[in-house]
């Protein structure tokens, strides 16, 4: 079926259009609801974007199917329940928006084309951020405040007066001002006050906020006025309602006198000529994003004449004489505070980016990751630039996206922007937790410490991954717990885990006694810990924490060698690069020289190996599961090679495997049928060397459907 979204405008015939726009507008009226309801938004900015784009260019196509309570025709959503209603006696909109350079263009041709004005003719707008919080209107009357209330559903917005007194930039009482003064602005919670607030949540238990905006808005929309007090908010004026006597003759003048008045006004409101200078505003206000202290979303463009405004008027939902000039939705600019080298269960140093946290896609980013030593030099692992001139630097200021919209990554250095006094970053040859030699092989782009279970950043990694969900998963034992229990040195290797009740189930130093613990929640552990001595060859192999070994390349182990016992005795016996034993392993289908290398090595590392047999002692371990068959070819060992014409390597395997044979990727000594499909080469000859059986595809699909 095709995705209707997927189809162009233009492509689009009624009856499709039909059909798209109930699913379009209940897509809208829900992320409203999540939005401006619920203070819980659930799809992106720009995805909520795309949505309204697309459901004003279907209206505009097939003007009949649109319908009369259409999203098109709203701002903001539902009110929430538990607040007092307020009428707004001027409505309160929303804005048009700009994606593009040529979108503002387009919007200054559109504005003098209504008014008649020439392409050269002097026209001033004001630019400003358009800041990311939540709307919010204030009405004073004879200089007093006398009700605050949300933006609604743009008609009707919730009473929140006594919630607005608590914020200390919104002034109670007003000299000078007109006897009837509607302001309107945007209550929002700086990064500073909002990291604070989230770490106090986590300290208390509590869920933290997902961005400042949602902070804010929750903030504010407290039935309990003492919480929103309890709250770091903060407001800026930038608008009006309903007014008894005018301002100013202009925009820029009406926000002066805001100021004047005792709003927080945004300082980066500036004048700008035209098309020109109004881009260039909006990159200067892009550039200091990172160092404003608070979310912006783009700049908002507004004619400064406000005479020309009421000329102007409004469409039905915005106003014609103001669009707001959006940032692109994933990319964000900061400052780069530091970057930190973390150590990784297999010794890699791993590079971090310390950031002045910025808002990218809905998401606070204060992190991102840096790869390894090349990307910071940005070069490639072969010494290649990739970006000219670009090393990464402390102090810089960097564009973050988010990839696959979850890993934070650096894109660009601002090179406009970076102190004269920085230095390149001198990645570090020692690793920074024991102080080991970290080295890189060659060919490879990671840095290595040599440390092993010296290391306490390796051992901790290496405990964390023991006890993964796809490894032994023991309920209770998690990463937090894991960390605690090594730094007071209850638990080192894996072992330990399972000699835990005999040490501290007992005696004066009980688990129970920890704090967060109890004899219930320890008890608990116990059983939880006992449960997980009978554990399968599979999961106990990944659990070991190998590098290059996934839960795959386990599971193909396990199956190969069956037990734990000839496992081990197997890699006991195997040498790298010769043997028997080395042979028989690269016979297994997906096990390749480099996995295979890293196995047999970390067996015969002294130390490695001692832990793993203090920790086999504890555990009895399942025999792997094998298919049950007794086909002809049940406990055989096959190999196919050259080109399979009616059916896939993928589904040969698994065929195969189904029927109880072992699918090995080389031939050796062991190998009992070979399956050779045209082009076979070097493995058909050495199979005929050693007498093995060969027999064409044709062959192994009959004895495959035999059985």
């Amino acid at each position: 079926m095709v995705d209707q979204t997927d189809l162009s405008i233009d492509a689009l015939s009624r009856v499709e259009a039909r059909a798209e726009l109930p699913d379009l507008i209940a897509q809208i009226e829900a992320a409203n609801r999540a939005y401006h309801t619920k203070d819980t938004p659930e799809i992106s900015d720009a995805e909520y974007d795309r949505l309204k784009h697309r459901l004003a260019a279907i209206e505009a196509k097939f003007p009949d199917l649109k319908p009369s309570d259409s999203p098109s025709e709203k701002v903001g959503g539902a009110l929430a329940e538990g607040f007092g209603k307020i009428p707004h006696e001027v409505r309160m909109m929303s804005l048009s928006n700009a994606f593009s350079d040529e979108d503002v263009v387009e919007f200054d041709a559109s504005i003098r084309s209504f008014l008649g004005l020439v392409a050269d003719a002097p026209l001033a707008y004001t630019g400003e951020p358009k800041i990311d919080g939540l709307s919010l209107s204030i009405r004073y009357d004879q200089g007093k405040l006398v009700y605050a209330a949300t933006r609604g559903d743009g008609n009707v917005g919730e009473n929140v007066t006594a919630n607005a007194l608590t914020i200390a930039d919104i002034p109670q009482q007003l000299s000078g001002a007109p006897d009837h003064l509607e302001v309107r602005g945007e209550v929002y919670m700086a990064h500073a006050d909002f990291a604070a607030l989230n770490a106090l949540a986590l300290e208390n238990g509590d869920k933290p906020f997902a961005n400042p905006r949602n902070a804010a808005a929750g903030s504010l929309r407290q039935l309990d006025a003492r919480i929103t007090a309890a709250r770091p908010l903060r407001f800026f004026a930038y608008a009006w309602g309903v007014l008894s006597a005018p301002l100013a003759p202009t925009q820029k003048g009406a926000i002066a006198r805001l100021s004047e008045l005792g709003f927080q006004t945004n300082p980066l409101t500036a004048l700008c000529d035209g098309p020109g200078e109004m881009l260039d505003h909006y990159r200067k206000i892009e550039a200091m994003r990172a160092d404003l202290g608070y979310d912006i979303d783009g700049v908002v463009y507004k004619v400064d004449d406000l005479a020309l405004q009421r000329r102007l008027g409004f469409r039905s939902t915005t106003p014609r004489w103001a669009i707001a000039h959006k940032f692109p939705a994933e990319l964000a600019w900061t400052r780069l505070e530091a970057i930190e080298i973390q150590v990784g269960r297999t010794g890699a140093l791993s590079p971090v980016a310390r950031l002045a946290p910025v808002t990218v896609g809905g998401v606070v980013v204060s992190n991102a990751t840096l790869h390894n030593e090349d990307y910071i030099a940005g070069r490639d692992s072969r010494g290649a630039l990739i970006r000219e001139g670009r090393d990464i630097r402390v102090g810089d200021l960097v564009q973050v996206y988010r990839a696959g919209d979850v890993i934070p990554k650096i894109a660009d250095v601002d090179l406009t922007q970076r102190p004269a006094d920085s230095l390149p970053f001198e990645f570090p040859t020692h690793c920074p937790r024991c102080g080991s030699d970290a080295i890189r092989e060659e060919g490879d782009a990671v840095r290595r410490c040599t440390g092993g279970l010296i290391c306490p950043a390796q051992a901790v990694e290496k405990l964390k991954h023991f006890v993964s969900r796809a490894a032994f998963d023991i309920e209770g034992l998690g990463a937090k717990q894991v960390e605690a229990f090594y730094e007071d040195g209850w638990i080192r290797e894996p072992g330990d885990i399972f000699t835990l009740e005999d040490r501290y189930g007992q005696g004066l130093q009980q688990l129970k006694n920890r704090e967060g613990w109890g004899e219930k929640s320890a008890r608990n552990l116990f059983d939880a810990i006992a449960e997980k001595r009978r554990i399968p060859l599979a999961r106990l192999i990944f659990a070991l924490g190998i590098r290059h070994v996934g839960e795959t390349s386990a599971g193909l182990l396990a199956t190969h060698y069956g037990t734990w016992d000839a496992f081990e005795t197997a890699m006991t016996q195997a040498e790298i690069g010769q043997g028997a034993a080395w042979e028989d392993l690269l016979s297994i289908d997906g096990v390749g020289a480099t996995l295979a290398t890293s196995v047999i090595a970390t067996f015969h590392q002294e130390g490695e190996r001692a832990s793993i047999e203090r920790l086999a002692a504890h555990l009895d371990v399942q025999e792997a599961e094998k298919p049950k068959s007794d086909s002809e070819i049940s406990g055989l060992t096959v190999v196919f090679t050259g080109s399979l014409e009616r059916m896939t390597r993928a589904e040969a395997k698994a065929r195969a495997e189904s029927l109880g044979a072992k699918v090995a990727g080389s031939v050796s000594a062991k190998t009992d049928l070979l399956v050779a499909g045209p082009g076979a080469g070097s493995k058909a000859k050495k199979a005929a060397d050693l007498g093995i059986r060969v027999i064409d595809e044709d062959a192994w699909i009959a004895l495959a459907h035999s059985t």
